[in-house]
């Protein structure tokens, strides 16, 4: 049965995607078999995995509003051992179009949980908003990991994230837990990224992940060419840092079956 982690935050500019992108080809690299879902009308995942967004059939718009099967819409293989539920621009249509639908929270779950047995991980980046499909995201996920950029606001709308996740456990979905925190665009350089983490650790109860994904221009890079990190520079301090949140994040899991 696969895990499903939602990458969450709804401050923009985090490093969401690039960890959408990068945690899920590290942990293909790893041998694990990942589906990741675009769930961000933005579709930078999508294209970050080299895909053209906008020459596509079926995507998790068609998919939320009930046109297409979960298994009409999964991109096969689109690099070893990664397939993708794609987004474009579509999408931002879908919260108008499920208003007064019953039961709307529970769309992506109900589809997911036909494919859950075939992935060690399913991995869903979340819109950088609390909107529906964040909801459905939660709805859907074990846990939630949250990307925080090392600068001066990023407790800002940190508390109100925990609330929603908060909420939707007590409403919607029980089983929902904080996988924990991973610290991005951090360099070692300024006190002011070694504040904001000691910062976030004084203030949160929270699993904070030891690796911290440094700022790195190839990170910068890599999906311009349509490409996850450990393919366009594999021996990059961002293609590493990843590599080793992978690391963490199996056995993070493996501590807790």
């Amino acid at each position: 049965m696969g895990k499903v982690i939602a990458i969450a935050n709804q401050k923009g500019g985090v490093g969401k995607t690039t960890t959408s992108i990068n945690l899920s080809a590290s942990l293909a690299v790893k041998g694990k078999k990942v589906l990741v879902i675009d769930t961000d009308p933005q579709g930078n995942t999508t294209s970050g995995f080299g895909v053209d967004k906008n020459e596509l059939e079926n995507t998790i718009y068609e998919l939320m509003l009930g046109e297409c099967s979960i298994q009409d819409c999964i991109l096969k293989d689109v690099i070893k051992n990664v397939s993708i539920i794609p987004s474009n621009v579509n999408l931002a249509a879908a919260e108008i179009e499920l208003i007064g639908v019953d039961k709307k929270e529970f769309i992506l779950k109900g589809e997911v949980d036909w494919v859950k047995d075939k992935y060690d991980f399913i991995i869903i980046d979340c819109p950088p908003s609390l909107n529906t499909l964040t909801i459905n995201a939660l709805t859907t996920a074990d846990s939630v990991l949250v990307p925080i950029q090392c600068e001066y606001y990023a407790l800002e709308g940190l508390s109100q994230l925990i609330h929603t996740v908060n909420l939707v456990k007590e409403r919607l979905n029980p089983e929902l837990d904080m996988e924990g925190v991973v610290f991005t665009m951090y360099d070692s350089r300024t006190n002011l990224s070694m504040q904001v983490v000691e910062n976030v650790k004084e203030h949160l109860n929270q699993n904070i992940y030891k690796t911290m994904i440094p700022r790195n221009i190839r990170l910068a890079e890599a999906p311009s060419y349509g490409m996850p990190i450990h393919m366009y520079d594999p021996k990059s301090a961002g293609a590493e840092s990843y590599m080793s949140l992978a690391d963490e994040v199996i056995k993070h899991n493996r501590k807790k079956k």
